[in-house]
């Protein structure tokens, strides 16, 4: 079997789709994609490509190998999320040739289902708490919203009087016992993380998401001392080198690598073995869509230390599309009570809606995200 073409596709929301095709009629979907740099991780795969023509897909582990240690130059968001979206269609090409899940081909699943939260967002905290409320009543046991608008290094008690409002209206509306993460998205400084995760105490948060950027990782120690919940991040770390030096450093309870990001399943789930190593469980990062989210499953099922799924169903950046409209079978992600199960079909166990693929990409997107501004017109963290 020989790799014969690589093409990208990319559809609205905001995704980048890739189809490998081989000589023997198998092929392969993969979700490779920056959310904002889709046109130059799609040229990343256009160049990739030269290392891939012509070989056999089934030789995942060395052709990842060629991919990251090939061109000298490795690491980085671009690279890695290229890597990410052709080593998944690699896995996917595999298990069809063989008619099994990708799963099955790591080991046999630990677990058949794993639990999942919902995005909900708002611009008051009566909007918010109706969003959770909603959310809960469509089955899901846990949700995450965004902490914060954009906050100086040193901000204004009102503020945190905001975030405060927010969450507590949340828990209200959903009760005790519903799951809440809190993502501080990376637009909180240390000084303000400080005083936040301690008015935070009461609400009995799930976890708190990158409290601060992943390039201050020697703050963590000193805010998880303080954290009224566990600390999650990594959506924005691309290496199990990246991941060593947070699990080296501690303070973190949760990592959250994205397999469109870091390198697929093949780096992702060598990520999660060292986490688990180091007792820190595993939350994967997916806002994205439906063939990232099948990759994530088949790790979801074969990692000990995962215990929730990010799922992007009903998140407001997907206004053009969803994740359901780009895979034939809308039940092949089966959610049940906060739960969803595992895909069992062979490869990554999804069928891409090829003709519907092809239309959307003839429309495209060139999302991009915010550019905020403090008050004083510096530009603020998005």
């Amino acid at each position: 079997m020989k790799i014969t073409r690589l093409t990208t596709y990319l559809v609205p929301p905001r995704w980048c789709f890739l189809r490998i095709d081989t000589d023997t009629g198998v092929i392969g979907w993969g979700e490779p994609i920056v959310e904002g740099r889709a046109h130059t991780v799609a040229a990343a795969v256009e160049e990739l490509s030269d290392y891939l023509i012509g070989k056999d897909p089934r030789h995942i582990e060395d052709l990842w190998n060629v991919m990251y240690r090939g061109g000298f130059y490795r690491g980085g968001p671009v690279l890695m999320s290229a890597i990410a979206g052709i080593d998944q269609a690699l896995w996917d090409i595999k298990g069809k040739d063989l008619g099994q899940p990708v799963h099955q081909l790591l080991g046999g699943p630990v677990r058949d289902r794993i639990r999942v939260y919902s995005w909900i967002g708002g611009d008051r905290p009566a909007d918010t708490a109706r969003a959770a409320k909603e959310a809960v009543a469509r089955g899901f046991t846990a949700v995450k919203m965004n902490a914060t608008e954009e906050l100086q290094y040193v901000d204004t008690y009102a503020k945190v009087e905001q975030v405060i409002e927010n969450v507590q209206a949340i828990r209200e509306a959903v009760g005790p016992h519903i799951g809440i993460g809190l993502d501080f998205h990376g637009r909180v400084h240390k000084p303000m993380a400080k005083v936040l995760m301690r008015e935070l105490e009461p609400f009995k948060l799930m976890f708190i998401e990158e409290p601060v950027l992943s390039d201050h990782l020697e703050a963590l120690p000193e805010l998880a001392s303080i954290s009224p919940a566990p600390i999650a991040l990594g959506e924005r770390l691309y290496t199990r080198y990246d991941f060593k030096r947070v699990l080296q450093i501690g303070g973190v309870d949760i990592i959250q690598p994205d397999p469109s990001h870091s390198g697929g399943i093949t780096e992702t789930r060598k990520i999660a073995a060292m986490a688990e190593a180091y007792d820190v469980a595993l939350a994967l990062h997916c806002p994205l869509g439906p063939i990232a989210l099948a990759a994530n499953l088949q790790l979801d099922a074969v990692c000990h230390n995962a215990f929730i799924q990010e799922q992007s169903l009903g998140i407001h950046y997907n206004a053009a599309n969803d994740l359901l409209d780009y895979v034939k079978d809308r039940s092949v992600f089966a959610y049940n009570e906060g739960f969803v199960a595992i895909p069992n079909g062979p490869g990554l166990g999804i069928s891409v809606n090829e003709e519907y693929v092809a239309e959307r990409a003839a429309v495209g997107h060139r999302w991009r995200n915010p550019i905020w501004r403090h008050e004083d017109g510096s530009v603020a963290e998005w």
